[in-house]
């Protein structure tokens, strides 16, 4: 169920080629019409479901044929309108822009879900018909057991019984396919040892063991198996202790999926998280990240003590006009990725790049007292290794940096492309360093004299008209008094 015509195309994009959808933007969209078309699962759009969700999950649940229906919302991907959407009682959000993989992997996991509710409540209701048959005559009885026995023979998934020693008492077809094997007779005759011969942990049925010995029943415990070619998959078992009428052990009883497909599909899901957590940390630093993880729509924090650092390629936009599009791309990737080691070596955050400018600060998002020391190291080896690259020319370009330092608002902007920036006068005045400094120097302010000149060599440049805050006294950076 839709309203805007981009969620449709996004859903049909990601979904038709693996299921058949059908669309509708009746808001007053009947049950009767849900099941003609029987469907197996409903996707509604957000918007429409803050509008009709509780009432229409109510509506949905009151039915005995569709009460297991699950329902996904799909939607931006809002904190809120997720919290809504469960609330209200949906079984799973969908987050616009979609992900291929893991649009389909959570609708093949809800479908799962649905069936097997299904299979189970066909199951219980079989089983209750048996024990009212059992009260019946001895001929009931026995038409019961045939039920049954049909039932473990057509059965879609493993059934197993063992002794407590690991040997087969029975096993269904569906078992013997799963692990491999022409026929259950097959199964039985070959693997002799459930413990030795079936598990790739040697001490794995062993452990299964201890645990019904104490609680009586595993649901869900997932194994490594052997096939009979030798090739491994993974199994989710089902597993019960069985007592005749005096209380006394029996056998132990089986239900056995496998479920390495969806194994394979939430590993590819974990290296596609993996890779959007290792993007995410490229562009953002990483506190930063792992709290827009957590949930956080927006970050903005106050620090008292930064000192930031603008760099600018002088001439470099009259150097490209004489290169080709890829050896300029080229070049500057060497040139910030050589500025990027440096922050990474000094500690700095590197902020951004705008063209041929670079820009990094030092004191966040972790604050340290040594950010002033720690710039200005920078800033002279950024001086020492733009020499090691020319323009055409020849000659080795060359740099102007601008450092200030003092109070900055840091903080997270934009929904869909993040940007980790900063604003505030010690950023201006950072940048006035720069865009009014000369070629192959560092111009600090008179703040940043103060916090270095005990460490390093630096000369009065005099007064230099600064927009917004006229005349001020600036220095340059000269060098470091003593070897780190």
């Amino acid at each position: 169920m839709y309203r805007d015509q981009l969620t449709k195309t996004a859903l049909q994009q990601v979904l038709d080629a693996h299921y058949r959808l059908e669309f509708s933007q009746d808001t007053a969209i009947s049950l009767d019409l849900l099941k003609s078309y029987e469907v197996a699962l409903i996707l509604i759009e957000s918007s429409l479901f803050v509008e009709m969700g509780q009432d229409f999950c109510q509506q949905i649940r009151a039915q005995r044929w569709s009460r297991d229906l699950p329902i996904i919302v799909v939607g931006d991907r809002d904190p809120q309108l997720v919290a809504t959407a469960f609330a209200a009682g949906a079984q799973d959000y969908l987050s616009l822009p979609l992900l291929a993989a893991e649009a389909i992997a959570r609708l093949q996991a809800r479908l799962s879900d649905y069936h097997r509710r299904q299979q189970l409540s066909q199951q219980n209701r079989l089983l209750l018909a048996e024990v009212r048959e059992r009260k019946q005559a001895e001929e009931a009885l026995q038409q019961a057991e045939i039920k049954y026995r049909r039932i473990f023979e057509n059965a879609t998934e493993g059934i197993f019984q063992t002794s407590r020693e690991g040997r087969y008492i029975s096993v269904n077809p569906a078992l013997a396919e799963i692990y491999g094997y022409a026929s259950p007779e097959e199964l039985m005759q070959t693997i002799t040892d459930v413990g030795k011969e079936l598990y790739v942990e040697p001490q794995r049925r062993a452990e299964l063991v201890v645990y019904l010995e104490q609680f009586d029943q595993i649901e869900g415990s997932e194994s490594e198996v052997y096939r009979q070619d030798g090739s491994k998959i993974w199994i989710s078992e089902t597993i019960r202790k069985v007592y005749d009428e005096a209380g006394n052990f029996q056998y132990y009883e089986g239900i056995v999926h496998d479920i390495t497909e969806q194994r394979q599909m939430e590993m590819e899901l974990r290296q596609q998280r993996q890779q959007a957590d290792r993007l995410l940390g490229n562009i953002l630093p990483y506190q930063i990240a792992n709290r827009l993880k957590m949930g956080p729509k927006s970050i903005a924090e106050n620090y008292d003590s930064v000192t930031v650092l603008f760099a600018d390629l002088v001439q470099f936009t009259a150097a490209s006009g004489e290169m080709e599009a890829h050896k300029l791309v080229k070049l500057l990737n060497e040139i910030f990725s050589a500025f990027d080691r440096l922050a990474e070596k000094y500690g700095l955050e590197k902020i951004k790049t705008i063209g041929d400018a670079y820009m990094a600060a030092a004191g966040l998002p972790t604050p340290r007292a040594d950010h002033v020391d720690a710039v200005a190291s920078m800033a002279l080896e950024m001086q020492a290794a733009i020499q090691h690259f020319h323009r055409p020319d020849g000659q080795p370009f060359q740099l102007r940096i601008g450092i200030s330092t003092g109070p900055v608002i840091a903080g997270v902007i934009g929904v869909r492309k993040f940007a980790y920036d900063l604003w505030g006068d010690t950023v201006n005045l950072a940048s006035r360093m720069e865009s009014t400094g000369i070629p192959g120097k560092i111009q600090v302010t008179a703040e940043v004299y103060e916090r270095l000149h005990h460490l390093y060599n630096l000369e009065p440049r005099g007064a230099v008209f600064v927009k917004g805050r006229g005349n001020m006294e600036s220095y340059w950076l000269l060098s470091r008094k003593r070897a780190l």
